[in-house]
């Protein structure tokens, strides 16, 4: 007797394979099964066919994402745009809204999502969730476009490789954006893609919020801290969990850990010692909500490594950032075809300041230091102009193009 054991990247591609035949014969039955009824129905079957379509289906994937998405369907919503929310998440914003033109519901998580992605039959998809065709999401023959809006205001670099590669459309929030894209299909020898320079949902809605926000402080002499890390091997939990926290700790400020949700996925073995080590007390808290912006709004000062979620807190809350110097491996990611650094490590020297090993024991004196004489706010007024334009109008701009997209056919 014994146990046959298969690693999760293993079982991933072996479902991939999987569902990539199933989809195949099922497909090749329905083609073979559409012909019998064209020839028995003098030509009428194609119109039915294409009748049995969704029109436009946004794919949300989390209910993290709900802020990339929720002003877009509130717009579709005005104009009276049917919509199909699909969520993978049971707890995703969406399903609790009171629409009449968007339908949200839970397709079910992980590979029994994908597996009713990769045979859906749709005009037009929209998301924010990368890996098409990579993996186990395939592209569906029944779906006539793909659309694809980034959930960063940096370059798309950061993506796993070929991210974007199999979508038709992307959507972007300024040309800096765009430049890095056309760059990767130029070396990979790719056609153009349909790009649009829409704004930033999520960053107008933070936005929105910041301007009307009064922050929750015990005391306001309090100084806060936002640990906010990344996920994989090169994140600040992998590198340096328990240094850092010991660090943070010793300073004696308030300290708010909000670990990357796909940390509490795939990274457990990170995680859970943390936890362990270092439990929710007066001084530590753990934030593991969807909405991430009572935290961003509370910090005085932020502590990351190469996540994107500095230029949120920077550019929407006007406040310094420390970033911790984990030696970044580019080679999962689209960075691995450019000879430099990935662009938000060269640039963050322009929002704060790098955090290296040896440094840890003056954290308290580096923290005190920033935010009692921040000195990057010319360097971060630099960034909001070259990484978000058109702001405040995205809702509208995306609603404008899936509307042109579906009267396109």
């Amino acid at each position: 007797m014994f146990n046959l054991y298969i690693d999760p990247g293993t079982g991933s591609m072996l479902f991939a394979v999987i569902i990539g035949i199933a989809s195949t014969l099922f497909f090749l039955a329905q083609k073979f099964w559409i012909k019998l009824k064209f020839i028995f129905s003098s030509g009428r079957v194609k119109e039915d066919v294409n009748a049995k379509k969704k029109p436009l289906v946004i794919f949300g994937e989390d209910g993290r994402y709900w802020n990339i998405f929720h002003s877009v369907c509130d717009e579709l919503e005005n104009r009276g745009v049917e919509c199909e929310y699909y969520t993978m998440d049971k707890n995703d914003p969406s399903l609790s809204c009171d629409y009449k033109h968007i339908h949200p519901s839970f397709i079910g998580e992980g590979n029994k999502a994908f597996a009713k992605l990769n045979m859906l039959k749709a005009n037009v998809l929209f998301t924010t969730t990368p890996g098409l065709d990579v993996f186990q999401w395939k592209r569906s023959p029944n779906v006539d476009k793909y659309l694809h809006i980034y959930h960063a205001v940096d370059e798309g670099a950061g993506y796993r490789m070929f991210g974007m590669d199999f979508f038709d459309s992307i959507l972007m929030a300024s040309q800096f954006q765009v430049d890095t894209v056309r760059s990767l299909e130029k070396m990979r020898r790719e056609a153009p893609k349909d790009i649009q320079i829409v704004g930033s949902p999520y960053l107008d809605d933070l936005d929105r919020k910041a301007k009307n926000y009064v922050a929750d402080k015990k005391n306001p002499e309090d100084k806060v801290v936002l640990l906010a890390p990344s996920w994989g091997e090169s994140s600040i939990l992998s590198k340096f969990g328990d240094e850092m926290l010991d660090a943070l700790v010793k300073t004696g400020y308030h300290i708010i850990v909000r670990p990357h949700p796909q940390s509490k996925i795939v990274e457990k073995e990170v995680l859970d010692p943390l936890l362990e080590k270092y439990p929710e007390s007066d001084q530590i808290e753990w934030d593991n909500n969807n909405d991430g912006f009572p935290s961003l709004s509370r910090a005085d000062i932020m502590i990351s490594d190469f996540s994107s979620v500095v230029f949120d807190f920077a550019l929407i809350f006007n406040k310094p950032v420390i970033f911790a110097d984990t030696d970044f491996d580019k080679s999962p990611y689209d960075a691995a075809w450019f000879d430099e650094d990935l662009w938000r490590l060269r640039v963050l020297d322009q929002m704060g300041v790098s955090l290296k090993q040896e440094d840890f024991p003056r954290m308290k004196e580096l923290i005190k230091e920033l935010t009692e004489n921040d000195r990057f706010g010319e360097g971060r007024e630099k960034l909001r102009e070259q990484l978000w334009a058109k702001r405040g109008e995205s809702a509208k701009n995306i609603a404008d193009y899936l509307e042109e997209q579906l009267k396109a056919g």
